[in-house]
């Protein structure tokens, strides 16, 4: 009985290879382990072997032609065989493409498939046991992690007894049971990711059959989405084949670099080929001797060289006497880690933030001697310990006050004009960023601001924050300068228009009544959302700010 031969994926990344040389042709015999071309994939040129003894009956794909995997590109039978029927059937699909008649068979097989699955329904309706998903436990949460069982398969649970920690994109939070019964399975290990409505366990009456619910779930979740899939399918396989037709093959340069002396083409194994090439061997002066002359790799690595002339052996030792380099003995190495669902959600949004809002950056020096003589007065009275950061996001509530154009977000086809004013601190922390908020921060006194700034600090590095202590920002400030960085560029924290990094303060040289005298100077730079803010109104803003912070008594009033 004839058998189809497809394109394997050969590689995690592969969606189609390139059959760079047959060599075989219709009507050749082939016994299993036998090659029979050579694929070029999206990384390696590789070698096709099959799997059946038989006759080549019938070859879909030519040379340089691009076949997507699962794809057909030949027929193996008896002799004789009859395969129109099977060729019928391949090309139902439709196209003249080779690439477009597989696909089709493909999606045809797979819509017999789906609409058999679909005559089985699975009736779960007898089961008594309920399916636990993954909750949304934060606006920007898409997938939790689950960080820890407190239960396993077989125990009684309660309403209301915490089943699991799941680390979200901001916190770790715990995960209740909503009903009695017993935790029938868990489907998610610890340290791995479900997204959002994913299942996570089924908790239920002892002894039912969850299985049937959980092929019940399945069966109604691939319904839903399989003509979806099937139409993004086709639609990408199409422009797939279109685009191979109208390019150039990429195997010319390497077949017109594979013609030996008379110009016929050398067969060599990719292995051979890479050996070859690392050792500087000419293929064209190597016999081989695989099938039908095809070099091996036990022939390059047998290959001896011929004899170079006793001038070019002389030059090429001179050479090698006058230059003398050391070897450098080293190991490559590395690890990969897990990226964490925090760090997840920093770089889609700050991703999102830097390639669709069109930044502009104001960078201003503020004179910092008064307002570190007026916290180190404050800091004798205030019960808890005030900080430059705590000083800056105090004036910084303040200029907002004064300049609510900055203190607004771009909402696509309307500006908000946010009233109350959110400062946002940014927290760094092991996994990523944080950034809990201080509410109408221009209404709290300093020493209230400077003891809610120390709270979320501690709760940030201990994973305690709650999603009410992140959520409302509309302004965010970003301090690096304990860190010793003078001035810095900060990415706008969605949904805010602007985001002021905070240099560190530095002594240098100022110009005072005419004269130059040591001072202590900060660098602020103020980002803005150039849709919702212009350069004159970040740089009244920023005028304010200088003038709050180079005389702190102001900030009080």
């Amino acid at each position: 009985m004839a058998e189809v031969i497809k394109m394997p994926k050969m590689s995690d990344t592969m969606e189609e290879g390139v059959i760079s040389s047959w060599l075989v042709k219709e009507g050749d015999e082939v016994s299993s382990g036998d090659i029979l071309a050579e694929v070029e994939t999206d990384k390696a040129t590789m070698e096709l072997e099959s799997y059946e003894d038989g006759v080549i009956l019938h070859i879909g794909i030519e040379e340089g032609d691009a076949v997507p995997v699962n794809g057909v590109i030949a027929i193996i039978g008896e002799k004789g065989e009859d395969i129109e029927g099977l060729l019928k059937d391949i090309k139902e699909g439709g196209g003249d493409s080779g690439s477009n008649d597989y696909s089709g068979s493909d999606e045809e097989e797979s819509s017999d498939s789906s609409s058999d699955s679909n005559e089985e329904e699975v009736d779960a309706s007898d089961v008594n046991a309920n399916l636990i998903t993954m909750p949304k436990m934060s606006d920007t949460m898409e997938e939790g992690v689950i960080a820890s069982w407190l239960k396993k398969e077989g125990d009684k649970v309660e309403a209301g007894d915490i089943l699991a920690e799941v680390e979200t994109d901001k916190a770790t939070m715990e995960l209740e049971a909503y009903e009695d019964g017993t935790l029938l399975y868990i489907g998610i290990k610890e340290g791995d990711a479900a997204p959002i409505d994913g299942v996570i366990a089924v908790i239920g009456e002892e002894g039912a059959d969850y299985e049937k619910l959980l092929k019940a779930h399945e069966q109604k979740k691939s319904g839903s989405s399989s003509n979806k899939e099937s139409k993004k399918d086709d639609k990408k396989e199409e422009s797939s084949s279109k685009k191979e037709s109208s390019s150039p093959s990429p195997n010319a340069s390497a077949n017109t670099q594979s013609e030996n002396k008379k110009g016929g083409r050398i067969f060599a194994s990719p292995l051979a080929k890479k050996i070859a090439q690392d050792k500087g061997i000419d293929l064209a002066e190597v016999e081989g001797s695989g099938n039908n002359g095809r070099i091996i790799k036990a022939d390059v690595e047998n290959f001896t060289p011929k004899a170079k002339s006793s001038e070019a052996s002389q030059k090429q030792t001179s050479t090698e006497q006058s230059i003398n380099i050391p070897k450098v003995v080293g190991e490559e190495s590395y690890e990969e880690v897990k990226v964490s669902q925090m760090r997840k959600t920093v770089a889609k949004r700050l991703s999102e933030s830097k390639f669709t809002a069109p930044h502009f950056y104001l960078t201003m020096e503020i004179n910092m001697d008064k307002a570190m003589e007026a916290r180190k007065s404050m800091n004798e009275m205030s019960p808890v310990k005030i900080s430059f950061n705590d000083m800056v996001i105090k004036a910084v509530a303040a200029s907002l006050r004064q300049h609510p154009k900055v203190n607004s977000s771009w909402l696509g086809d309307k500006i908000r004009r946010n009233h109350h004013v959110h400062v946002g601190m940014a927290v760094a922390v092991e996994e990523g960023l944080l950034v809990p908020v201080i509410k109408f921060a221009d209404n709290k006194s300093l020493s209230h601001i400077a003891a809610e700034a120390k709270d979320f600090a501690k709760k940030a590095h201990n994973k305690e924050l709650e999603p009410k202590d992140w959520e409302g920002n509309t302004f965010t400030v970003s301090n690096l300068g304990m860190f010793g960085i003078e001035e810095f560029t900060a990415i706008i924290n969605p949904p805010d228009a602007c985001i002021l990094a905070v240099g560190g303060i530095k002594k240098t040289a100022v110009v005072k009544d005419g004269e130059l005298v040591p001072g202590n100077v900060m660098k602020v730079t103020l980002s803005c959302d150039h849709r919702v803010v212009d350069g004159a109104v970040g740089s009244a803003f920023l005028q304010t700010l200088k003038g709050l912070l180079e005389d702190p008594v102001r900030i009080l009033i």
